[in-house]
């Protein structure tokens, strides 16, 4: 900086010529120290003041400014690499990007438009930062607290934060919180799926039931006497019992001008029942009533009764009679037997009778009684025997013969039977 030389006179109301401002420069002395010996301050208040030159206007005198001023007034657009700001900054309706990099604490402030590569919350609590439109790269909270951030069209690049409840961010991955659930598929044609969701609509458990089938599983048919045995998945029992069938009386010997016939034997009777596992034991008779076998003399023989333990029975059928050696003739059929104990029990069909007219004219045996599964034995005509029982626990049809001939058998009955259908 260079001093004039106060000390350099001219005359009073004298003539100052060219030459001697010549001599009132060279005589200036220049003082080294006011620029070399300036020593450097640590800090800037508010107040100090700065001569700032207008750029656009090389003969403008310098402006004086504050520093406060200048940070509170006269910033404008522009790249500030390494700002850090405690009062409120506001953008408000100024225009441009404005670029805050590197690291900048922002504790109260509107951001209308800016670029910000590192935001850091650090130990302030933040009233509000609002950012309108602009481009976070790296939003950091660690201790800090940002009470409101309102992001509209900008973008928020990495985020790091710890949140309460079942969801965190972190590097910018967000992640579900884990329920408990093992991930997996639940459920197939042989299982259920349970299923628990929350309120929140996650699945907190998941398994599988099996599914058990209530419909009939097996069936088993007793023709003769046998033991049943309860199964270890059973739930229920279906039971049909059938009692067996009674053989037809035969038709006698007869004479000259004679003739003789029988009726058919009865049917045995029937009962089904409904019986829950609970109330089976371990294995039940299954006891078979045997049907009446055809005789060739006497009187037929009655059927059986069929019985599932103690839990339901059917009585046999009667046998159908025999008619006397006569030119005119009848004989009566066997009655049907009874179901009992059962949820339905059933009557036998009973015997056909069989007749016959003024010697000469033809006659017949009776036919036998039919059980819910049918088929009574076959009525004969006069010369043959009767038909045996068909279906399980049907009556044997009677025979008839004619003059001069011996006996003829009636037809046997069919046994019974038991079918046990079985539920689980």
């Amino acid at each position: 900086m260079a001093m004039i030389d106060r000390n350099f006179t001219f005359a009073t109301n004298g003539t100052v010529t060219a030459n001697d401002l010549h001599n009132l420069i060279d005589s200036a002395t220049i003082y080294q120290n006011l620029i070399t010996g300036q020593q450097p301050i640590t800090s800037v208040g508010t107040n100090y003041e700065l001569l700032i030159a207008d750029g656009t206007n090389a003969n403008a005198a310098p402006n004086a400014v504050t520093v406060y001023d200048l940070f509170e007034d006269a910033l404008t657009a522009g790249t500030y690499t390494n700002a850090n700001i405690s009062e409120a900054l506001t953008y408000g309706t100024a225009t441009g990007t404005r670029l805050v990099s590197t690291n900048a604490t922002i504790t109260t402030g509107t951001i209308t438009t800016a670029v910000i590569p590192t935001l850091t919350a650090g130990t302030t609590t933040s009233t509000a930062v609002t950012i309108t439109s602009g481009t976070i790269t790296n939003l950091a909270s660690t201790t800090g607290t940002i009470a409101t951030l309102n992001s509209t069209t900008g973008t928020i690049g990495n985020l790091s934060t710890t949140l309460a409840g079942d969801f965190t961010i972190s590097s910018g991955t967000g992640t579900l919180g884990t329920t408990g659930v093992t991930a997996g598929t639940y459920g197939a044609s042989s299982a259920i799926p349970s299923i628990v969701v929350n309120a929140k609509g996650q699945v907190t458990s998941a398994s599988t039931s099996s599914i058990t089938s209530a419909g009939l599983v097996a069936q088993r048919v007793f023709t003769t006497t046998g033991t049943w045995t309860k199964p270890a998945s059973l739930t229920r029992i279906r039971v049909t019992v059938v009692g067996g069938g009674a053989s037809a009386g035969p038709s006698v010997v007869t004479g000259a001008s004679q003739q003789s016939g029988a009726g058919g034997g009865g049917a045995g009777g029937a009962s089904i029942k409904v019986i829950e596992a609970a109330d089976l034991g371990s294995s039940i008779t299954a006891t078979i009533g045997t049907g009446g076998v055809g005789q060739s003399a006497g009187l037929g023989i009655a059927g059986a009764t069929s019985s599932f333990g103690t839990h339901c029975s059917a009585t046999g059928g009667s046998p159908g009679a025999g008619s006397a050696a006569a030119s005119a003739w009848t004989a009566s059929g066997g009655a049907g037997g009874a179901g009992s104990d059962g949820d339905i029990n059933f009557d036998g069909g009973s015997g056909n009778c069989a007749a016959g007219g003024t010697f000469g004219a033809e006659g017949a045996g009776g036919g036998g009684g039919s059980t819910i599964f049918g088929g009574g034995g076959k009525a004969s005509e006069v010369g043959l025997a009767g038909g045996a029982g068909r279906g399980y626990g049907a009556g044997g049809g009677g025979g008839a013969n004619n003059q001069n001939t011996g006996s003829v058998d009636g037809g046997s009955g069919k046994a019974g039977i038991i079918i046990v259908e079985e539920y689980a």
